[in-house]
């Protein structure tokens, strides 16, 4: 029987579905907190990847010249003398050039020298340049050596004044500095005459121009004010500066020199010695110009040894200093000469050194051998010296001399 009434139709069940798990809810909400993660990560890396994509392109532009910078064009207009630091990086020199208005930008300059590795080796000291000149002009300047001006070089044993043997001039410490004082710009040569700094040599006051205080009340007494400075320049290798005046150019010579002396151990190296510090730069002074190196220490026991006994020291060198000659030997009456310098005829020491002297001769000032001698000469070619106790040894050591043709 059919039922008309739909009474036994089976119909959809209205039975609730279930709730998820606890378990499985925090599993499903720790999957889409992963995949949340991930897709931050990848944005975040190509973000990064962006930007380093752009610092990379950003450098490159910047060093191949690509990403602009401003240049000068044409001759320039001036001349100028610019100066390098020692420790001074490309970067450092770029950006000072440009203060300058040598060029119109650091990276001018930068550009253009990475095509040029002499620039990695531009020494300190003073450069010619030119202002308003292109990077690639600055960098082909400053390499050049001609532009390189105010090397001062001092040796050991230089005088203040020039030396003079037959046409030959050696020239002193004076004729130097104004020599490294020169500089030839816009066309002009221009330096520091010979007589304005034998002027301020002899005049200027020594505080001021940087002599050392253990120094100033010897110096000051010198018989000669020509010869104040002689000895407080020490040999070395000095930048100065062209178009500074005579009284600029001293003091920043003095000034260095006394801190290369002090970097030898002045003032201290003569604390053990019973004499003064000046006392040991004059004797450094005539080992310097007595004696090869080879015998510093030997000739200085010798004068030790002679100031002790009070005899005369009798150095040719003192002779010759006065008369601005460098020879070996001296004439009679070159002997025969008063003067404050005759150590022929005055017993003690010179009163200033004679020359510029050395570390090492400054050292065997104070650390002369243990010996008796109180005699020496040149006695080989080599320059070496003959010691001897008596004077009939060094009679026959300058026989030696004679016959080995060593002066």
């Amino acid at each position: 029987m059919t039922d008309d009434l739909g009474l036994f139709e089976e119909r959809p069940s209205r039975e609730r579905p279930r709730r998820p798990t606890a378990a499985a809810a925090a599993a499903r909400k720790a999957k889409q907190k992963r995949k949340k993660r991930r897709n931050r990560l990848a944005v975040f890396g190509i973000v990064v990847a962006l930007l380093i994509g752009g610092g990379v392109w950003f450098g490159f532009r910047q060093l191949s010249g690509l990403g602009g910078y401003d240049d000068f064009t044409g001759a320039g207009e001036r001349d100028v003398v610019f100066e390098v630091n020692g420790g001074d990086s490309t970067g450092a020199i770029a950006g000072r050039l440009a203060e300058d208005g040598i060029v119109a930008s650091s990276k001018a300059f930068l550009a253009a020298a990475q095509d040029e590795a002499k620039v990695r080796s531009i020494q300190p000291g003073y450069y010619v340049m030119r202002t308003k000149i292109s990077g690639k002009a600055a960098v082909e300047k400053i390499v050049t050596p001609a532009s390189k001006v105010g090397n001062l070089q001092i040796k050991a044993g230089t005088q203040l004044h020039d030396l003079t043997n037959g046409t030959t001039v050696t020239p002193g410490v004076i004729s130097l500095l104004s020599t490294a004082s020169c500089a030839t710009l816009d066309g002009k040569k221009t330096c520091v005459p010979v007589e304005e700094l034998a002027k301020v040599a002899e005049t200027g006051d020594l505080k001021a121009l940087g002599v050392p205080e253990w120094a100033i009340p010897d110096a000051s007494r010198a018989p000669e004010p020509a010869r104040r400075l002689e000895g407080l320049i020490a040999p070395d290798v000095y930048d100065v500066k062209p178009g500074s005046t005579a009284e600029e150019l001293w003091t920043r010579l003095v000034t260095e020199s006394s801190a290369r002396l002090q970097s030898y151990g002045m003032p201290k190296l003569a604390e053990t010695t019973g004499l003064t510090p000046y006392q040991i730069l004059v004797i450094g002074s005539l080992i310097q110009r007595e004696a090869i190196a080879a015998d510093f220490e030997k000739v200085s026991r010798v004068t030790y040894n002679r100031l002790a006994k009070s005899m005369k020291l009798e150095y040719d060198s003192t002779i010759n200093y006065v008369l601005d000659r460098p020879a070996i030997t001296t004439k009679p009456e070159d002997r025969a000469k008063a003067g404050p310098y005759n150590t022929y005829e005055n017993t003690g020491l010179t009163p200033t050194p004679i020359a510029a002297v050395s570390k090492e001769a400054l050292i065997a000032a104070v650390k002369p051998v243990d010996a008796t001698w109180l005699f020496f000469v040149k006695c080989e070619k080599n320059g070496l010296s003959c010691f001897a106790d008596t004077n009939d040894q060094h009679e026959a050591n300058i026989k030696k001399a004679r016959a080995n043709g060593a002066y």
